[in-house]
């Protein structure tokens, strides 16, 4: 996932920021994708995951770290997981979908 989808998904879409704040979206049916960095603390990834998966929610995983996400979302501060409610204008259908 390149920082030109990840701007382009904040300027168009509608996401929220955190682990925390992911998982509520998605045990509440509001998300509809999620972005995960290599380095989101193991528990929180695996819970993300396994919600995800069992509400059909694509996981697309970011390549670099929290530090690098938040950079790329622009943000001076690390964040480990993004939930998507609208993708806008980004087309994330190219993208591999984490397993």
């Amino acid at each position: 996932m390149s920082e030109e989808l990840i701007k382009r998904l904040l300027e168009t879409g509608k996401v929220s920021f955190g682990s925390e704040t992911t998982i509520k979206a998605i045990k509440r049916g509001n998300a509809r994708g999620v972005v995960l960095s290599s380095n989101c603390p193991e528990q929180k990834a695996r819970e993300i995951t396994e919600l995800a998966k069992n509400a059909g929610i694509r996981i697309y995983a970011y390549p670099g770290t929290s530090l690098e996400l938040g950079e790329a979302c622009g943000k001076p501060f690390p964040i480990s997981a993004i939930a998507i409610y609208d993708y806008g204008d980004a087309d994330l259908s190219t993208l591999e979908v984490s397993e």
